[in-house]
């Protein structure tokens, strides 16, 4: 469920003013979809952990709604909570092994023709698993989420030269991935 900005900035005032819980339910359900489908690629597939940053980033929202200041929009926010913990996760669990599912079973993006794709997403996967986390997480927000790169700057708290930078490496790093294998 898409919503515009201004019914966006009606919900948020909503929570904000009011503590209204079907407001913020319909701010859940417009943004759930697309946040997931980031974290699963930031999880390198994994479901559960993926569910679990969701959880906690839509707790941490609802919770800390009254700190939302507009100078971005909701959705800028709720992925920098999203980002926020991810890394959190990761700094706990720097020896975690990551999943173990075989790449093919492993969710990058909606899929058109999956004769044509499986090869591609199982490099693009392996690809994105052996990046930084912030090339990761920059080249996803980019490509995957269509974020401009302003955005990408409040979402991770980076200036728009690392962005690109980031950006940049991972490309490097991807093209010699494709190179050697």
């Amino acid at each position: 469920m898409a919503i515009n900005k201004i019914e966006e900035m009606k919900l948020v005032t909503l929570c904000m003013a009011t503590d209204n819980r079907d407001a913020f339910s319909r701010l859940v359900v417009a943004y759930q979809e697309e946040l997931r489908r980031f974290i699963l690629n930031l999880t390198s597939g994994d479901g559960c952990l993926t569910d679990d940053i969701a959880q906690d980033t839509f707790l941490k929202a609802w919770l800390g709604i009254r700190s939302f200041q507009g100078l971005s929009g909701f959705r800028t926010w709720l992925y920098r909570i999203a980002v926020n913990e991810f890394l959190s996760y990761r700094r706990k669990n720097s020896k975690a092994v990551w999943s173990d599912k075989p790449l093919e079973d492993m969710p990058i993006v909606s899929e058109t023709d999956a004769h044509r794709i499986t090869d591609a997403k199982i490099d693009v996967n392996t690809m994105l698993k052996h990046l930084p986390d912030a090339e990761r997480i920059v080249t996803l927000l980019f490509y995957l989420e269509d974020m401009p790169i302003k955005k990408i700057c409040k979402v991770t708290s980076m200036p728009e030269g690392t962005v690109k930078s980031y950006l940049n490496r991972a490309r490097r790093h991807m093209s010699d991935f494709l190179n050697n294998n």
